[in-house]
């Protein structure tokens, strides 16, 4: 691994997401990838920026044991973007 950052350019995100679905023999069609940059942007604003990614992963967690629907990918991303839209500010948390 290198010291160089890689990042993705917006353009190459549909690219991205094809290939780790096919990778990890996912339905690309199951994937709401706008759903889950929304969560994310949520979450990192709402609670703070390390949470964005492991709440992507408890999302995609929660959807899969409930089906792996997308549908269930939705409720799950419902559930912790009310969450965070609720979760106290840094100043009032404890």
């Amino acid at each position: 691994m290198s010291d160089t950052p890689k990042h993705l350019p917006v353009e190459a995100l549909d690219d991205w997401t094809e290939a780790v679905c096919a990778a990890l023999g996912i339905d690309r069609e199951s994937v709401d990838v706008a759903l889950l940059l929304n969560l994310a942007r949520d979450v990192a604003h709402g609670v703070a920026r390390p949470a964005a990614p492991l709440s992507a992963y408890l999302a995609g967690l929660a959807a899969g044991r409930a089906g792996g629907a997308r549908e269930d990918t939705a409720d799950a991303v419902a559930a912790i973007t009310r969450l965070a839209a609720d979760w106290p500010s840094p100043e009032t948390h404890s």
